[in-house]
């Protein structure tokens, strides 16, 4: 038998591509993307402000800024003044946000569970830790922002 292919860049990345058309093909009807749908999963009853959006989803505070925007735009969120930050917004799912959420959790649990079918409990556990290893792993430096001497 031959071992197969342990090309793994290639690997995730073909799967990630794949993942990713399904995750947008799985909720398309719904009117949301599977980053729209990931940035309403975050969200608990207290809502929660861009920056712990961006941390929770692993984005860049102007991407999350973004998408905030566009969900707000979407009637999905809605901002509300932070108590005692006048700087700060707290976004809020609105009734739409909410039900929309509530069933692209539904499609997405499926799809999670089709995707590990055919799997042990303790398969599941290692494909879980590596992916996490492999994510810790290959975060990339944090940079400084000043300018080095040349």
């Amino acid at each position: 038998m031959t071992q197969p292919s342990r090309r793994m860049f290639w690997l995730l990345a073909r799967a990630q591509r794949r993942v990713a058309a399904a995750a947008d093909a799985n909720i398309a009807d719904l009117g949301l993307t599977s980053t729209q749908a990931g940035a309403l999963f975050c969200f608990k009853e207290e809502g929660l402000l861009v920056g712990e959006l961006a941390s929770a989803l692993d984005l860049a505070q102007s991407a999350a800024s973004g998408l905030a925007q566009r969900l707000e735009d979407a009637g999905l969120v809605a901002r509300s003044e932070e108590a005692g930050d006048g700087r700060a917004a707290r976004l809020k799912l609105t009734a739409a946000g909410r039900r929309k959420r509530d069933e692209a959790v539904r499609r997405t649990t499926a799809a999670n569970a089709k995707m590990l079918q055919g799997f042990s409990e303790r398969e599941a556990d290692v494909i879980v830790r590596w992916l996490n290893h492999v994510a810790d792993i290959s975060a990339p430096p944090v940079r400084s922002r000043k300018r080095e001497k040349t």
